[in-house]
């Protein structure tokens, strides 16, 4: 039975700080040897660029003659002996269940020759500094530094940990064996959990032989780098990641598990990190993670379903999602995004924000989880919001030129075109010009008040001396028509910029006396001009219509006819006469949803596509001509 003394002020003041900083471990997201990658950027002396500075705090290597300070003020015995707050705590000669064979006082006793146990104390190196050739910071790092009688240290030597065979006791002069606290210096037990291994290791009692795992796992974890490098070692196995040779890793992992992490290893922790050298040892603030990084067991279970998905706070091009986290038997990795049935996010916290979406358009939701072995849940349940159409940047559909007329004199037109679906107030929309190549627009010239554009019609605004084309004008306004052929013209709204003729701050000529149409393949607005977005032509015999393939109705042309639209469960293709057709749909990520070759008038199967708008795509030879298509 362990006896654990407790003075509660003194305790006090050492645990003061006895917490895991806020975030410490936040970049520990991965499982198996990236875990442990990931615990070395924490824990290592670099400032690693992928971890916060908020969170990151250096290991500040000091002397090794530092540590007689540190183990003088904070390696005492205040956890088994009444007056062991006056003595220092040696895992090598330290009676949990009863008095110690012998004590040392802090500092006073401490030596560097002795000629029998119980003589003094020194610092012990867990890992043997032969092993790393006694280079820095390994020769100081106080992690595996301890105080301990220094004719068992020396007892102990360079030998590997194990778990000893009592009838192969090695005998040597100066020392009992077990020693006085029963750590023992002998053959291993080549069976059990530390099978594979027969040569000589030393064994500390039961009480400390979690403490010296979690010490080890630290350590091939802080020097994951160098590790490989080092002098042969019989724990070692030559690797970088795994690190521990099998019979060792299953020693210690067993002790790992039997001697939970206690009260001493968390006060020591957190002295070597405040007070000390600023870098913790993850095994002890997270036992877990020994499993985490070094069960080799191939793990199959996949996580749960996430749950309570919601979508919420649209903007035009935004929507916020939030979800209940999936569980794991490991860990929860990640979760994948679905939009409209397409993988089109990660993210590893159970909120995200979806974005480049379109305005005024449906959108669904679902989501997945996944763990580090790949393995994935099912879906989440489905959750749909509709992006606002409150501005545009430019890119959805809306309003946008479709003819521009810069003739002689005052022959200045501007025409408007609404194939958005529903009739358009100009309320929200403004007209700038941006003069010669100036550096900003110009001011915002309103239209009348009460203006609508009917859907699939254009608006037309004309300069008040113009003299093409005047039974076509709906407005007449020289302050919106006093553009010239290198002169920039945009259409905005909310103050936002919609559509633009000609090149911002440029006063080159693109247009001069001359007549622009916007293309019927243009189905929306873009702020980067384009002049191969139109057709040049020499009159105003298309003022006042425009000419757009990609409208919400039926389209009907001489080779084929699409219907109906919107679509529900089947889309039929119905060709006039047999002609290879390419047809496809997209939606509106740009991502190809659904592609199919027919010869003769077929039907294109659309349940699976969710609710929303989409492009199809139908191409006979080098023609191609593109459609709005909805799904109801």
């Amino acid at each position: 039975m362990k006896h654990f003394y407790t003075l509660l002020i003194t305790l006090i003041t050492i645990t003061a700080s006895a917490q895991i900083p806020a975030g410490y471990y936040d970049h520990a997201t991965g499982t198996g040897y990236t875990l442990k990658s990931q615990l070395e950027r924490i824990i290592n002396s670099s400032d690693d660029p992928e971890i916060s500075n908020a969170i990151e705090e250096e290991h500040n290597p000091q002397s090794y003659n530092a540590l007689d300070g540190f183990n003088s003020s904070y390696e005492r015995d205040y956890y088994y002996e009444t007056n062991g707050s006056n003595t220092i705590l040696d895992m090598y000669s330290e009676n949990p269940s009863g008095s110690d064979p012998y004590t040392y006082s802090p500092g006073s006793d401490e030596c560097g020759n002795y000629n029998g146990e119980g003589d003094c104390y020194n610092k012990e190196h867990v890992i043997p500094q032969s092993v790393f050739s006694s280079q820095a910071p390994m020769y100081s790092d106080a992690h595996h530094l301890i105080p301990t009688d220094g004719r068992v240290n020396g007892f102990r030597g360079n030998f590997p940990f194990g778990l000893v065979d009592d009838n192969e006791l090695v005998n040597q002069s100066g020392i009992t064996n077990p020693t006085q606290n029963g750590s023992k210096l002998g053959d291993n037990l080549d069976s059990g959990y530390s099978a594979g291994y027969s040569n000589t290791v030393f064994e500390p009692i039961d009480e400390f032989k979690g403490d010296i795992a979690r010490i080890y796992f630290y350590f091939v974890t802080r020097y994951e780098s160098q590790v490989s490098s080092w002098s042969s070692y019989a724990m070692f196995d030559g690797s970088s990641d795994k690190a521990l040779a099998d019979p060792f890793l299953n020693i210690l992992v067993t002790w790992h598990e039997m001697d939970p992490v206690s009260q001493k290893e968390i006060d020591r922790n957190n002295n070597i990190y405040y007070n000390h050298q600023n870098n913790r040892n993850p095994f002890v603030d997270h036992p877990e993670y020994v499993a985490l990084v070094w069960d080799t067991t191939p793990d199959t279970e996949a996580p749960t379903d996430p749950t309570n998905l919601v979508a919420s706070n649209p903007t035009d091009n935004s929507i916020d999602l939030t979800w209940i986290a999936s569980t794991d038997n490991i860990a929860v990795a990640s979760y994948d995004v679905y939009v409209d049935g397409m993988n089109m996010f990660n993210s590893t916290a159970t909120s995200f924000t979806a974005t480049g979406l379109t305005a005024d358009t449906n959108y669904c939701f679902t989501v997945k989880s996944k763990d580090n072995s790949g393995n994935e849940s099912g879906f989440s349940n489905q959750a749909c919001e509709m992006t606002t159409n409150n501005g545009s940047s430019g890119g959805d559909i809306d309003l946008f030129f479709s003819e521009y007329i810069e003739g002689s004199g005052t022959d200045k037109v501007l025409e408007i075109a609404n194939f958005t679906g529903a009739d358009v107030n100009l309320s929200a929309y403004t007209i700038k010009l941006n003069a010669n190549g100036a550096s900003a627009w110009g001011p915002a010239l309103p239209f009348p008040n009460n203006t609508t554009i009917v859907d699939e019609d254009v608006y037309v605004v004309a300069n008040g001396g113009s003299t093409v084309c005047t039974d076509e004008y709906d407005y007449l306004n020289n302050a919106m028509t006093s553009f010239n052929g290198n002169d920039a013209i945009g259409l905005f709204k909310n103050d936002i910029l919609l559509d633009i003729i000609g090149v911002f701050q440029s006063n080159v000529v693109f247009a001069e006396n001359t007549t622009l149409i916007r293309k019927p393949a243009i189905d929306r607005p873009t702020t980067t001009f384009d002049i191969n977005e139109w057709n040049v032509v020499d009159n105003c015999d298309d003022l006042g219509s425009h000419n757009q393939i990609l409208g919400i109705d039926d389209v009907a042309l001489d080779e084929f006819k699409v219907y109906p639209n919107p679509v529900n469960n089947v889309l039929h293709i119905k060709l006039n006469s047999a002609k290879k057709t390419q047809v496809e749909i997209y939606n509106i990520l740009g991502n190809l949803v659904i592609s199919k070759t027919i010869y003769n008038s077929e039907t294109i199967p659309t349940e699976r596509l969710s609710n929303g708008m989409y492009i199809l795509r139908l191409t006979q030879g080098s023609s191609t001509i593109s459609k709005k298509l909805i799904k109801n």
